[in-house]
């Protein structure tokens, strides 16, 4: 796909300048500005979704190499104070399983300007932690739920944990952690039958679900294109039982395109990262669990931050190397091209 496609100027691989401003912000070449940054907490799951992860788990990152809870609030400091992110997103793996969980947001809360705080989580465990992530100062939350049937529950994730993803998403709403988003992901000839009750399920709780492609993410590298629901088939399935018109307003950096349900307020999105690729308004950076800075959730490279911060650099410094990870970044994810190669890390591990 050319950055013509994507919307970005000029013809593929050629920048919008060669030389970085002089700014303090995550700037690149094509002149997106990132503000959004993903912190992985963990590596670890207690579900094992079959396009996520095999049944016996993976080869977990040792401790010694995550980054503790002092060194994320440190370096999640360097990006709201010095290098201008306005958003972190909460991700694993499962952060729920992120024993310091609270207190890495309260340190965040505490920054000063205060960045906007959101976690997504598969939503087991969630019930008995909603009061406390609010009091910590989590904003909101995206819950991942695939399915309403328990059994394919089940299937998909090799755990009977539904009911527990429920009262999580219940809680959640209750505790103010809203709106409280519902992540769905259909695949051929699995849950491709569950667009419409999803919807229907989420309009009856006040929820807001998002459907998200399929990506090619997973540690088996066996994901096919022909199994993926796509965003048409998706939209198409929604209008056959709902009036679906397009949200008025700028979509801006948001990876959900969004219409309106039945006239509104009510709204569902879907996110076509493969279909419908939305690089050319990117505004998103990403930490791993063990410190690596990526500047595109199908990067082939990173940036180790963890080596910085055990040897002593400055906060300029690691600011420094993080602005050369972002204005190195490429105009696309490139999934749609013949040379297209999917990350080593699975997603789990480079965090949603």
């Amino acid at each position: 796909m050319t950055a013509v496609e994507l919307g970005l100027p000029g013809v593929r691989g050629t920048p919008e300048t060669t030389t970085r401003p002089d700014s303090p912000l995550l700037v690149d070449k094509f002149g997106r500005v990132a503000t959004d940054l993903r912190v992985s907490l963990t590596d670890r799951c207690n579900l094992r979704c079959t396009y996520c992860m095999p049944a016996e788990g993976l080869d977990w990152l040792p401790k010694p190499e995550l980054l503790t809870d002092d060194e994320l609030a440190r370096l999640i400091g360097v990006a709201v104070t010095g290098l201008g992110v306005t958003d972190i997103r909460f991700t694993g793996g499962e952060p729920l399983l992120r024993p310091g969980l609270e207190r890495v947001i309260a340190a965040t809360a505490a920054l000063t300007p205060r960045p906007r705080m959101s976690m997504t989580t598969n939503g087991v465990g969630l019930a008995r932690r909603a009061g406390a992530l609010v009091d910590a100062g989590l904003n909101r939350v995206n819950v991942s739920l695939d399915t309403l049937d328990p059994s394919r529950f089940h299937a998909l994730t090799r755990r009977d944990r539904l009911e527990d993803v429920f009262e999580g998403l219940a809680a959640a709403r209750a505790a103010g952690l809203t709106p409280v988003k519902v992540n769905s992901v259909l695949m051929r000839g699995v849950n491709e039958d569950e667009a419409v009750p999803l919807l229907r399920f989420c309009l009856e709780h006040g929820y807001q679900l998002r459907f998200i492609e399929q990506m090619p993410l997973d540690p088996q590298h066996a994901w096919d294109r022909d199994d993926m629901v796509t965003a048409e088939e998706i939209l198409a399935a929604l209008r056959g039982a709902f009036e679906l018109t397009p949200e008025p307003g700028a979509r801006g950096g948001a990876p959900a395109e969004r219409w309106l349900v039945d006239g509104g307020p009510a709204v569902v999105g879907v996110i076509a990262s493969v279909t419908r690729p939305f690089c050319a308004a990117c505004d998103r950076t990403r930490l791993t669990a063990d410190g690596q800075v990526r500047n595109c959730l199908f990067s082939q490279s990173e940036t180790d931050l963890r080596a910085l911060l055990r040897g002593g650099a400055s906060d300029e410094e690691i600011a420094g190397r993080w602005r050369a990870n972002s204005w190195a970044k490429a105009a696309g994810h490139g999934i749609n091209d013949d040379g297209f190669h999917q990350p080593e890390r699975p997603m789990s591990a480079i965090g949603g």
